[in-house]
């Protein structure tokens, strides 16, 4: 469902026609070409980290990228660029990181990297949506706990050109920013609830009484 603001008609969108494979179901108006297809590791760079946990710095200059949805800090970086992380275990097609600039990461992280002919955000969101029910082909199980590089490498991508890409990921990024801005705001009405709850009930003086007696022998 699209709301008011992300409507197919506001974002100048239609439907994929039948006859055409290896396309969206829904894409801007005027581009009309079929995606190509590779593999990730034909169309990037990628490797896994040098540093662990012991190496973070609370106050570190930079930030450390490790099996987690936090980012830690550190006092060195490895890479200086655009690029995606990704854990190599733990929770694995549920954490994805994109940088652009200064970074370190952990050894058990994959960066992805150096793109040839794609824009590293349109990969990112390709991940994002796809990257899951890939890892889980190459699993023996219903989760996925660890991850292999050839396995990464092997992922299959549909890319259009690159204007089409740059379309895409500016109009996932809006989104992405309206998401973040109500985020924002449902922290501040949770905060403002908490604030209000407080004074509107009275404290339980009676069972403060009690525990202050048991506490001094009374």
């Amino acid at each position: 469902m699209f709301s008011k603001n992300f409507s197919k008609k506001n974002i100048n969108l239609k439907e994929k026609p039948k006859y055409l494979k290896n396309i969206p179901s829904l894409r801007f108006k005027e581009y009309n070409a079929e995606w190509k297809l590779q593999k990730l590791g034909d169309i990037s760079s990628i490797t896994t980290g040098s540093k662990n946990l012991k190496d973070n710095d609370p106050n570190g200059k930079y930030p450390f990228y490790i099996r987690s949805k936090n980012i830690e800090h550190i006092n060195s970086y490895s890479y200086d660029g655009e690029a995606i992380l990704i854990p190599g275990d733990g929770k694995i097609g549920k954490i994805f990181h994109y940088v652009n600039g200064k970074f370190d990461y952990h050894q058990r992280v994959y960066k992805i990297s150096d793109f040839k002919n794609v824009e590293g955000k349109f990969i990112y969101y390709y991940l994002q949506k796809n990257f899951l029910h890939h890892a889980l082909k190459h699993s023996l199980k219903a989760t996925v706990d660890s991850l292999r590089l050839p396995v990464i490498k092997e992922m299959k991508i549909y890319f259009p050109t690159l204007d089409e890409q740059k379309r895409i990921v500016s109009l996932l990024s809006k989104i992405d920013t309206k998401i973040s801005l109500m985020e924002q705001k449902y922290d501040v009405i949770k905060k403002s609830k908490k604030i209000v709850l407080q004074q509107l009930y009275p404290e339980n003086i009676s069972e403060v009484k009690v525990k202050y007696f048991k506490i001094n022998g009374m």
